[in-house]
Order: structure tokens, then C-alpha cells, then sequence
């Protein structure tokens, strides 16, 4: 290999050397890209946050109708140090608006399953 390079013959390099683009124009690009991400992410994490709340929902109601029968409402709620640890939580409310805790959900929460039933001695 030589140094010579016959493609690079006349070159002369320019001092005065500037970007394609602007300043300005840059910035608002960098702007443009970054709120087209947000519009990409955001409604994906609304959604995600909207399907666990009804799913949280859906299977808190189940728990409480079969633990505790006797409860006027039920409360499916979200906690980061909740009596079942970090997610979702169910709560059953009785006639005098206690609280009880039922069960925990997870941090994802799933449809509802069937326990087996506490054998009495």
C-alpha cells in the first residue's frame, strides 16, 4: 500500500467549514423527534395502566364475593408498600366503610383463580 491517493489529488481543505444545517433548524428537529416519541410512548402506557386498573378490578370482585360475601364494595388499588407488598391490592368494604384487606394482586394482575377451599378440623 502506498500513500499516494490519486482520488485526493488538488484537495485542498476549507477553513471556513459549515454545518448543513442551522442552528435553529437542529433544535427544532431535535424538538420535533421528541415529542414524536412521547406520542408513541404515552398512550401505550395509558393503555397499559387502563387494562391492569380493570383487570385489578374484575378480579377483586371475585375475591370478595367469595371471601367475604357479606361486604358492600369492593376497592382494587394500587400501593407501593400495601399489606401484600409492592402492586395491586384488594380490599373489601363493609356496611360500616371498613376496610378489609383480601388479597394481594401482584404487581401484574391476572384473572381471578380458585383457591381450594380451608378444610375446618
Amino acid at each position: 500500500m502506498s500513500d499516494n491517493h490519486p482520488e485526493l489529488s488538488g484537495y485542498e481543505p476549507n477553513d471556513d467549514y459549515r454545518p448543513l444545517r442551522g442552528k435553529h433548524f437542529t433544535s427544532i428537529l431535535r424538538i420535533v423527534v421528541v415529542l414524536g416519541i412521547v406520542a408513541l410512548v404515552v398512550p401505550g402506557v395509558f393503555t397499559t395502566m387502563r387494562v391492569a386498573a380493570d383487570t385489578a378490578a374484575n378480579a377483586c370482585v371475585t375475591a370478595v364475593a367469595q371471601y367475604y360475601p357479606s361486604a358492600v364494595d369492593f376497592d382494587a388499588r394500587f400501593e407501593f408498600a400495601g399489606p401484600g407488598g409492592f402492586g395491586w391490592q384488594c380490599f373489601a368494604v363493609d356496611v360500616n366503610e371498613r376496610e378489609t384487606f383480601v388479597t394481594p394482586l401482584g404487581i401484574i394482575p391476572s384473572a381471578p383463580r380458585q383457591l381450594a377451599p380451608a378444610t375446618r378440623t
